[in-house]
Parts: structure tokens; C-alpha cells; sequence
């Protein structure tokens, strides 16, 4: 009976833990490096202008041929669950890793070959040295390759309604449940 007993609490108590670790806010990382870029409608775009609003950063680059396909339909994903809060109170901006190629005409096409509503979601670009300057502040390594594809890490971050950053994923195969409930825990702030 003792036994029952002591380990009905172990697991209640685990339980409890678990669900901290799911409800913990989300640890502030620093300032997020501003930055203002043209979007795919060619209009400009700063993270300033987006206080307010919960903000998910990736790059990407249109002619790449596995991971950012990968990661943009995962955002497609989340984005199609978030309901009346995509564009009103999260946005995602998608950032080119390659100016010289995506020009806002290109990234229009791409934007539309995913069918990414163009409220909420800006794929920017701009000159080489101001898209080299984010991808640097961010912490992207990226380096074009004689093939002209690019050699990159792929990262998400994500920033509350202050321009704080709050958290970064590494890579195309974090858990877009965990992304959504991110994204959703900072709009409840």
C-alpha cells in the first residue's frame, strides 16, 4: 500500500513538473537586432515598426534546395493553425541569404508558390551589405559557394511585442507544436 501510495505521488509530482516546464514564460534573451528590408510587395519593412506584435525570423533563400523549402512549409504549417492571431498579433518575416538573386519580384513568386497570406507574412531582402549586416547580428553563418547555392545554418527566432528576443531554433526540424505554443504564450503577454 505504501508503495501505491509513494508512487501515485513521485508521478503527480512529475506531473506537476512537467506541466511547469509547458506553461515556464519564455527566457529574454536581449534587444533584438533591428533591421529595415524591403518586402516581396516591395514596401519596407524594420522590426521597429512591428513593436507590438510577436515576430518569428527566418532565413531563407528561393533557390536553395532542401532545408529552407523544409523550413518554410513548416512555418506554412504553424501559420495555418494560428488562426485570427496571424497577422494581427504574430507575424513571420522570412529574410533572403541571397540579394543579388531574390529581388522582391522573386520572393513575391516564392511567397506565392506557397500560398503565405500576404498579411503576416513579408519575405525581404535588400542590398548585399544591409541583408549581410542581419544575417551577421542574427548569428547566421552563410556562405555563397562558386555553384552559387548557399552554404548556411538555418535559424528562427522569435521576439515578443517589446523587440525582445526570446528564443532561437537551430535548424529546420524543431517541434512546431513547441513553435506555436511559443508564439501563442508571447501573444497572451
Amino acid at each position: 500500500m505504501k508503495l501505491g501510495i509513494t508512487i501515485a505521488f513521485v508521478l503527480t509530482l512529475l506531473a506537476g513538473v512537467a506541466l511547469a516546464a509547458d506553461t515556464a514564460p519564455l527566457p529574454e534573451i536581449g534587444p533584438a537586432p533591428s533591421f529595415a528590408l524591403m518586402s516581396q510587395d516591395n514596401k519596407p519593412v524594420s522590426l521597429t515598426g512591428l513593436r507590438g506584435k510577436v515576430v518569428a525570423v527566418s532565413f531563407i533563400y528561393t533557390q536553395c534546395p532542401d532545408i529552407c523549402p523544409l523550413l518554410t512549409q513548416k512555418m506554412v504549417d504553424v501559420e495555418q493553425t494560428l488562426g485570427e492571431d496571424f497577422g494581427s498579433n504574430i507575424v513571420f518575416l522570412s529574410i533572403t541569404l541571397d540579394p543579388e538573386h531574390d529581388t522582391p519580384e522573386v520572393l513575391r513568386d516564392y511567397a506565392d508558390f506557397w500560398g503565405v497570406p500576404r498579411e503576416g507574412w513579408s519575405f525581404l531582402t535588400g542590398t548585399p551589405a544591409a541583408v549581410r549586416e542581419v544575417i551577421s547580428r542574427y548569428g547566421v553563418y552563410f556562405k555563397k559557394t562558386d555553384d552559387g547555392s548557399v552554404d548556411h545554418t538555418q535559424l528562427t527566432s522569435i521576439i515578443d511585442r517589446n523587440g525582445k528576443l526570446r528564443v532561437q531554433y537551430l535548424g529546420a526540424r524543431f517541434d512546431p507544436v513547441e513553435f506555436r505554443r511559443d508564439l501563442l504564450s508571447l501573444v497572451a503577454k
